[in-house]
């Protein structure tokens, strides 16, 4: 019970502020979705260059990932944090300067590559904080940021979208440079608040960072160390392959959603608030079954049952004929894609320890983004051509089920306890 009050200590000290950087980070990932609402009629942007430009990052986002969480280790989480924060702030402000599809694929692409090593960082500064059983939890309550991020960035971009006109500038304009600057802001923060370790931590006892460290050496000592043997295991290259549709779902269904919504016949500013919704109750799925995962012990299941709930919400969404029916569909997709998040990024760490836990939550990561890259272009291709998004949500659907499949597959590769390492590896 002890043990437990501290990492409790530890999770209220740090998890509301690793959730606002997470929110900022997520509202500026996904903006475009709403500045798409003006932008593409003011530049003339068809779906297909809508979706190849928001979708672009993905392919920077995933190419520096390993690279960037190499500089973790070398930097320190609270540096690296930092400079991560000031560089993508200052891209994501910039984008109020895209004038044609070249300047809008080069600005994403940029901003890609600046907020690689944000995500995996944080859930590799989570590692080195809470154990493997309490981590599924922890994980879900960061990551419902995300969430967080459209509850309060649907209403303040569409807010914000009224703003056209002034000082000349377009409503998407704004909407870039007043959701860009605050992460430049907050870079300032993480060096003042995070340490860069429990032993770092000034508000913690001698007696509780002993307590904290003896706790993940036993775990660490299971696990392994090493950062390219990560690379090599064939259970994490399983489970990216796993979310490569997993986040081909997560990106085509975000952002794409206010668009569908405002083709409904939502005005601009309503579109913000409409899209806020399903992800409230996505948002608490994501906790409490990350909760029911860390209570039972169990990640396989809970991440499989996650997947098939989202498969079913999208392929609902390519039947039904209301709108009404598209939008409940489309929202137990975002339940489902939320729900399994947490258990899914406690995978690699369960058999991974140390550096190599890095490299493999980055790696399953970087082959997922490339998924949300797909994911995101597809459905702008398919609306192009068909004229709707049912084509786009049967896909979407379709690959969530096979990654639920290799999921369920690997559950006894991925429970099975690591090979002691040779000497020299």
């Amino acid at each position: 019970m002890q043990e437990n009050r501290i990492f409790a200590k530890c999770a209220w000290r740090l998890i509301p502020f690793m959730m606002l950087l997470y929110l900022v980070n997520y509202i500026d990932r996904v903006n475009v979705g709403f500045a798409a609402l003006t932008m593409n009629r003011d530049l003339g942007f068809s779906p297909a260059v809508f979706g190849f430009g928001a979708g672009v990052l993905l392919i920077s986002y995933a190419l520096f990932q390993v690279p960037a969480n190499a500089m973790l280790q070398r930097l320190g989480a609270r540096r690296w944090m930092a400079l991560i924060l000031l560089v993508w702030g200052a891209v994501s402000a910039a984008c109020a300067l895209v004038r044609d599809p070249l300047s809008f694929y080069a600005l994403r692409f940029l901003l890609g590559a600046a907020e690689a090593g944000f995500f995996p960082g944080m859930i590799f500064y989570l590692t080195l904080w809470f154990p493997q059983t309490q981590r599924a939890r922890f994980i879900a309550i960061f990551m419902s940021a995300a969430q967080l991020s459209f509850i309060v960035g649907g209403p303040l971009s569409s807010l914000i979208l009224q703003m056209d006109g002034a000082s000349g500038l377009a409503g998407w304009q704004w909407l870039f440079l007043l959701e860009g600057l605050p992460a430049c802001a907050l870079a300032f923060a993480v060096l003042a608040w995070l340490p860069d370790g429990p032993a770092a931590a000034s508000w913690l006892s001698a007696g509780e960072k002993q307590a904290i460290a003896k706790r993940l050496a036993a775990e660490e000592e299971a696990g392994h160390g090493h950062f390219w043997l990560a690379l090599r295991d064939p259970r994490v290259l399983a489970l990216g392959v796993a979310n490569f549709a997993y986040a081909a779902g997560h990106y085509g269904a975000q952002l794409w959603l206010p668009q569908i919504v405002r083709e409904m016949g939502f005005s601009t500013l309503a579109t913000g608030f409409v899209v806020a919704l399903p992800f409230a109750a996505a948002m608490a799925a994501m906790i409490l079954w990350g909760h029911s995962s860390d209570r039972r012990r169990e990640r396989v299941w809970h991440v499989a049952l996650a997947m098939l709930l989202a498969a079913g919400g999208f392929l609902a969404a390519s039947i039904v004929q209301s709108d009404l029916l598209m939008l409940l569909s489309l929202a137990c997709a975002l339940i489902g894609i939320a729900s399994g998040f947490g258990p899914f990024y406690s995978l690699p760490s369960t058999f991974l320890g140390g550096a190599a836990a890095a490299a493999g939550i980055a790696l399953v990561q970087t082959i997922g983004l490339m998924g949300g890259f797909v994911g995101s272009y597809v459905v702008g291709l398919l609306r192009e051509a068909t004229g709707n998004y049912s084509a786009a949500m049967a896909a979407l659907g379709l690959g969530l089920v096979a990654s639920a499949l290799i999921v369920l597959a690997l559950g006894k590769a991925v429970a099975a306890k690591p090979a002691q390492l040779r000497p020299g590896t």
